[in-house]
């Protein structure tokens, strides 16, 4: 991945853009990609998403190339990707709860409660000395889930996997800190 990634950002760098301006460009690109799905687009709001990520992927190779790597902006970078994940599951919850689609709007919810805690427990978990990078769906696999899913317009088959599989890490994650915390 670095053979890629780091040719890209090094052109990016030469252009003049910060690392910051990348993950305010991806966030900026996944709510245009969550206005689409609230309308029902789920295409090409399924196509913006899979191209946001790896723009906002960049932000942190950006920052190391350029000597800037810290832990601000590691930081903006992680809240800009929950805001990211919660603003495209909150488009679907506006195209299904429109809908009427009751069933649909409480899943997309269950994968937005799991996809956050994901993250959350990580984060907590680090705060108290036990790092936990366990599970079965990470942010990376939930979003390689939802976006062919949105392309292939079979968002409820993605939204069920991410809604089942991001609790279910979400527990192991607990289950790790928890076996941590008593070593």
């Amino acid at each position: 991945m670095k053979g890629i990634s780091e040719p890209i950002a090094g052109f990016f760098n030469r252009l003049g853009l910060m690392p910051n301006t990348m993950t305010l460009l991806g966030l900026a690109g996944n709510v245009v990609g969550a206005m689409l799905l609230a309308q029902g687009n789920m295409f090409w709001g399924g196509i913006l998403i899979l191209l946001m990520g790896p723009i906002d992927g960049l932000d942190g190779t950006m920052a190391r190339l350029r000597g800037m790597a810290g832990n601000f902006g590691a930081f903006v970078d992680s809240v800009s990707d929950r805001y990211s994940e919660l603003i495209i599951f909150g488009g679907l919850i506006f195209f299904y709860a429109q809908q009427g689609d009751m069933l649909s709007t409480v899943a997309v919810y269950a994968a937005a409660a799991g996809s956050v805690l994901v993250s959350y427990i990580r984060s907590r978990g680090q705060s108290l000395g036990w790092d936990t990078k366990v599970g079965i769906l990470t942010r990376m696999e939930r979003y390689l889930v939802l976006a062919p899913a949105l392309i292939l317009n079979i968002p409820m088959v993605g939204i069920w996997i991410i809604a089942i599989l991001a609790n279910l890490t979400a527990l192991q994650r607990i289950i790790d800190v928890r076996r941590k915390a008593r070593q």
